[in-house]
């Protein structure tokens, strides 16, 4: 047997750049890296030697490089993936968010945290968490949780096993998620023989699993008998390609689609079909026609709370759930009838089953009436002198987008209006992390689209308190030539939460800005982003955020648009209940009378 000599860590990455995905492109398309006493003597070494073949780019925080790497892979429909590296402690506890954020969404992130020596030799060494009770325990032990395979690697050999199960995990459509391999400082610099097999290209495919066949005689049986069925699309019906065969599927049977979050833009908004976004941010005709359902047909969902109404949408006394998921504990839920099998596989099985069966359309109506109050709300104010609302800041955004402009979100206000405004033309035009909704995955997560689709529009949409939370990527997408655009919403705190805390019955405390300080706030979100090399500027109205929109098209850096609105405001209509525990007892009225209706609609959930 042939072998080669190489430090654990030149193995690491020389067989990562020989890993290859069916499309003939090398999975892992490069490294995010933060180098320090952890990782720079021997991944760092290691990586400058392949940097023509793997190569890598440095951010400003490894929580944010890889939301990078995350929404990178989200955008390619995990066909492929990034590495994030980082040095022990501090650098290794930045990446747990973002590992949790890929495990909630199901993506695949390769995580490569220093950690301490494994000789023991300079113990503790810098950075180095000491548990009282377990030597082997470190900061990368956080990992566990949050990681789809994890493993240390505390000696160069392990390797030959733990890559393997590590490519495995990323590519598996049921097990995708983030990996992590924490790998012993001491261990990365040390040499072993290896087989040069080991570094042979492979090409890993993604499974397509057909159906059980008894799974599968029960979900026909089920279908078969409805009367009023509904598709909720998720995000695993982009994951499987299987966005043409579910438009398919619909148009043949005639069954009304609505979509998730994850989902959303599975069909173009305008298919007479697609009813729109379903759940708490719901349009208005999706549930109605969710609420009505005897069959509710989920497709790579895994139904969350936001989807489901907290379990009180869905109101029909005879309906179902049939899920067809890839995963079964996804399939599995809620006492579904399972159908564990790849969504486009799926979907084709089951048309044939159905043969010439149609289903009666919901009324056309139903969605011409949503449409037309939604265009209302995202027209441009007639008051000049009044803040605009977040949906007006929407619609400025749509009508200067195009079929290709993706538009991305986190967390706060934007993305339930987002959810129910935005008309999405094309799959994977509407780029939302809403499994985790994390703060501060926005500007990094748009670098990630761009990296991953070049040619297409990015357009991040960011409210002040998330750009606060991590903004600093944008410096590294000005450095690397990456082009987006960031539109702020300043309401000055955190608008959505506030709207909650008083739905709930709370006094406004401790969300925006002018209930929380002593001294008033004013950032120039401006001057920071242009303080990091963007092109910024500030509007005053909706009129000036369209022509900023515009020139940004012709800008050569990322651009930065900030605009000041109106944190009360929310679309009048659409929308549903969401189950947030109102206290059951309370000095406050306004807390009593919301426990009142909080219990109320408890008695609605099924």
């Amino acid at each position: 047997m042939k072998t080669v000599r190489l430090t654990a860590a030149q193995a690491m990455v020389r067989y990562l750049a020989n890993q290859m995905n069916e499309h003939g492109e090398t999975y892992i398309a490069g490294v995010w890296a933060i180098f320090g006493h952890g990782n720079v003597a021997g991944i760092g070494e290691a990586l400058y030697g392949v940097r023509d073949q793997l190569p890598t780019y440095r951010g400003q925080n490894e929580q944010s490089m890889a939301h990078a790497a995350i929404a990178y892979s989200k955008q390619l429909r995990r066909r492929r993936a990034m590495a994030v590296t980082s040095s022990i402690g501090p650098g290794a506890a930045n990446m747990v968010t973002a590992a949790a954020l890929a495990h909630v969404n199901r993506l695949p992130v390769l995580l490569i945290p220093g950690d301490v020596f494994a000789n023991r030799g300079p113990d503790p060494v810098l950075q180095q968490l000491e548990d009282f009770g377990d030597g082997t325990m470190s900061v990368n032990d956080c990992f566990k949780p949050v990681s789809r395979y994890f493993d240390r690697i505390t000696r160069p050999e392990q390797l030959l096993t733990a890559l393997p199960r590590a490519m495995r995990t990323m590519t598996d459509p049921a097990d995708c998620g983030p990996v992590t391999l924490a790998f012993c400082q001491d261990v990365q610099a040390e040499a072993y023989d290896y087989p040069e097999s080991f570094f042979e290209k492979r090409v890993w495919r993604q499974r397509r699993p057909e159906p059980d066949a008894a799974e599968f005689e029960a979900a026909v049986a089920a279908l078969k008998a409805a009367k009023n069925p509904v598709i909720v699309a998720g995000g695993g019906v982009h994951f499987a390609g299987a966005t043409e065969t579910l438009k398919a599927f619909s148009e043949k049977h005639g069954i009304p689609v609505v979509e998730t979050q994850a989902g959303k833009s599975v069909l173009a908004w305008d298919h007479p079909l697609n009813f729109g976004a379903v759940g708490v941010t719901g349009t208005g005709c999706a549930n109605i026609v969710a609420e009505n359902a005897d069959l509710v047909l989920g497709v790579g969902t895994r139904f969350q709370d936001f989807t489901t109404g907290s379990w009180a949408l869905f109101k029909n006394l005879a309906r179902k759930i049939l899920a067809l998921n890839v995963q079964p504990y996804d399939s599995a839920k809620h006492d579904a009838i399972a159908l564990t099998a790849d969504a486009k596989i799926g979907l084709e099985r089951l048309s044939e089953a159905l043969g010439g069966t149609v289903f009666p359309a919901p009324d056309a109506d139903l969605k011409n009436a949503w449409f037309a109050r939604a265009d209302a709300v995202t027209a441009a104010p007639k008051d000049g002198n009044a803040l605009p609302t977040d949906m007006q800041v929407i619609g400025a955004v749509q009508r200067a987008s195009r079929d290709n402009t993706v538009v991305m979100c986190a967390a706060g206000t934007m993305p339930g209006e987002l959810h129910q405004l935005w008309k999405a033309k094309l799959p994977l035009s509407y780029h939302m992390e809403y499994g985790f909704s994390c703060m501060g995955y926005e500007v990094a997560g748009g670098l990630g689209i761009k990296m991953a689709e070049p040619d297409r529009d990015v357009i991040v949409m960011v409210g002040d308190g998330s750009y606060m939370m991590m903004n600093s990527e944008l410096a590294t997408a000005v450095a690397m030539g990456v082009k987006i655009t960031v539109v702020i919403t300043d309401n000055r705190g955190y608008g959505c939460i506030n709207r909650l805390q008083m739905e709930t019955g709370g006094a406004e405390f401790n969300n925006l800005y002018a209930h929380t300080n002593v001294n008033p706030i004013a950032i120039d979100f401006a001057a920071h982003a242009a303080s990091m090399g963007a092109d910024a500027r500030k509007v005053s109205s909706i009129a000036e955020l369209e022509e900023a929109l515009e020139a940004a098209r012709e800008a050569e850096v990322a651009t930065v648009i900030v605009i000041d609105t109106d944190p009360y405001p929310t679309p009048d209509a659409g929308g549903f209940w969401w189950d947030v525990a109102v206290p059951e007892v309370s000095a406050r009225r306004e807390v009593n009378e919301a426990r009142t209706r909080y219990e109320a609609a408890l008695k609605e959930r099924r």
